[in-house]
């Protein structure tokens, strides 16, 4: 480039007299205004259009900022910045001032996510892992706080260069605030509408602090490992179904797999178990008067003693006392995992509640039980 072309581009950038900024993109956040040596002619018209902002820096120090309108570029309008350079009597030369405009519409559906999953202790689960993802929405609401702690000298900041810090913070504040908020772990998922707000309500103040505002916060899904929801969800039946019923059905859908084991003697067995149960049953469907056609036992001859009782047993689980429930219903809430050995049970006649262990004719159902060797002859 020859002497005349570059007096040519020093008085063509020099002399400018209209500040402007047209935003072709969808992502640019804050642009810097360029021109030759930062030179702005006195007088000069700024025009900051609606959801842009103006700020003028002046040797990394915040001077004036500029709301959207048409505006004169003098001392009168200049106030902050004719402070810092010192103009007493009003200035008839171009001067020198960084412009940034910086958008202030909505930025919409960014996302955010757990990279790793956030470990929760639930009372009756224990530590259980859970993760999250959704989306957010932000504006800058303070273009001169933002320009100094967020974008400081770059020339055309974008929504990319921020979502990193903000995924970040997002992150770690919904960590806190579900640990905090200790919710059952399945009403997560089930309160994604208020503990959104929760989280938008505490990450508020910390985006307020670099000038930008948390405007909407979503959860879109709180995600926990299959085998968890898969006993999660058995528990939501158990708590919601009669527990006598869900025993009774628990030991009949046994009976009936260990029917359908044809290679095993068990399931031999049970199968004619089953038929003469059921052979029992259609018997006295078909004849229901066969009882009442029974003889009438003579006088003087040998009745039987009377049926022995059931023991009936009640037991705790969350430590809410359940039952009561004959012996083979305790078992198969035992099979099913609904108690365990160290379960308290009570039975008429003994003092107190017990552990199942320690009740005698209940250990059988930890398995083990083998005779002793017979004696030898």
């Amino acid at each position: 480039m020859d002497i005349f072309s570059k007096i040519k581009e020093k008085l063509s950038n020099e002399f400018i007299d209209i500040v402007e900024w047209l935003d072709y993109t969808d992502d640019t956040i804050a642009h810097r205004f360029e021109r030759y040596q930062n030179e702005i002619k006195n007088g000069a018209k700024l025009i900051v259009r609606e959801g842009q902002t103006a700020v003028f820096v002046n040797e990394g120090q915040l001077a004036d900022v500029f709301e959207p309108g048409t505006y004169d570029l003098t001392t009168k309008n200049l106030p902050i910045l004719a402070t810092l350079k010192g103009w007493k009597y009003g200035f008839n030369s171009p001067f020198k001032a960084e412009v940034y405009f910086v958008n202030t519409h909505l930025f919409t559906d960014e996302k955010w996510g757990t990279k790793n999953p956030i470990t929760l202790s639930d009372e009756r689960f224990g530590l259980v892992e859970i993760r999250a993802f959704g989306t957010y929405a932000f504006k800058i609401s303070d273009a001169g706080k933002f320009i100094i702690d967020i974008v400081g000298t770059d020339n055309n900041f974008t929504n990319f260069e921020i979502n990193e810090h903000l995924k970040s913070l997002i992150a770690t504040r919904f960590t806190d605030t579900v640990g905090e908020a200790n919710l059952p772990i399945e009403l997560y998922a089930a309160n994604t509408s208020e503990l959104s707000e929760t989280c938008r309500e505490v990450m508020a103040p910390e985006f307020a602090s670099v000038g930008i505002g948390l405007e909407k916060f979503y959860i879109e899904n709180v995600s926990m490992p299959e085998d968890l929801k898969k006993e999660i969800f058995e528990y939501s039946r158990i708590d919601k179904l009669d527990l006598d019923k869900l025993a009774k059905f628990k030991t009949a859908k046994a009976i009936e797999a260990a029917a359908k084991n044809e290679g095993g003697t068990a399931g031999a067995g049970m199968g004619m178990g089953m038929g003469f149960v059921l052979a029992q049953q259609m018997g006295g469907l078909m004849n229901p008067q066969m009882g009442a056609q029974q003889p009438v036992a003579q006088t003087g001859a040998v009745v039987p003693p009377p049926m022995p009782v059931a023991v009936q047993y009640f037991y705790a689980v969350n430590g809410m006392q359940q039952g009561p429930v004959g012996f083979d219903q305790l078992k198969a809430l035992f099979a099913n995992r609904t108690i365990n050995k160290e379960s308290l049970v009570w039975k008429q006649g003994m003092a107190n509640w017990a552990p199942l262990q320690e009740v005698e004719e209940l250990k059988s159902f930890l398995g083990g039980n083998t005779p002793p060797p017979l004696p030898n002859n």
